[in-house]
């Protein structure tokens, strides 16, 4: 006379404890990784930034950029963007503007300010390109504004 088995066997049982095992760990791993902010994601963003400024100026037709402060870019320690943008007081909904106290942002040469001409091109100190610096905690990284107001990642 023949038992019907129902349930599990051992085998089967280890190979699921084991299984929730290795995915948990790969959960855990995930949650508990470098929280710090990459310079690497934030160059990207910049770059966006900068080319959303030039954008911004050769589009507005204005013989100075005197009269909007949105369309010239300010470099400081923890916030790089539009003057105005900047300027604000913690207005992180605008897309002209990254600001992260784990970010240091730096330019050489040392500009806070670069205008652009209504070909998008940098004025000033800046006429001959600048180097921007970004760096975090973990890493760093640079790019590069030209004379010509292309923006690459690098140094100039």
């Amino acid at each position: 006379m023949q038992r019907d088995q129902e349930g599990f066997t051992l085998v089967e049982l280890i190979v699921v404890i084991l299984l929730v095992s290795f995915l948990s760990i790969y959960a855990a791993s995930r949650f508990s990784g470098v929280s710090s902010v990459s310079a690497f994601a934030a160059q990207e963003q910049i770059i966006s930034i900068i080319r959303q400024i030039q954008i911004d100026r050769m589009q507005s037709n204005l013989s100075s950029t005197s009269a909007n402060s949105d369309y010239a870019l300010q470099i400081t320690n923890h916030c790089i963007g539009s003057v105005q943008a900047c300027s604000s007081a913690n207005d992180d909904r605008r897309s002209d503007l990254l600001r992260n106290d784990e970010l240091t942002f730096t330019s050489s040469p040392s500009l806070s300010v670069i205008e652009f001409s209504l070909l998008g091109n940098p004025l000033g100190g800046a006429s001959n390109g600048v180097t921007i610096n970004i760096a975090s905690s973990a890493n760093s990284t640079s790019l590069c504004l030209n004379s010509e107001g292309y923006v690459a990642k690098g140094s100039c």
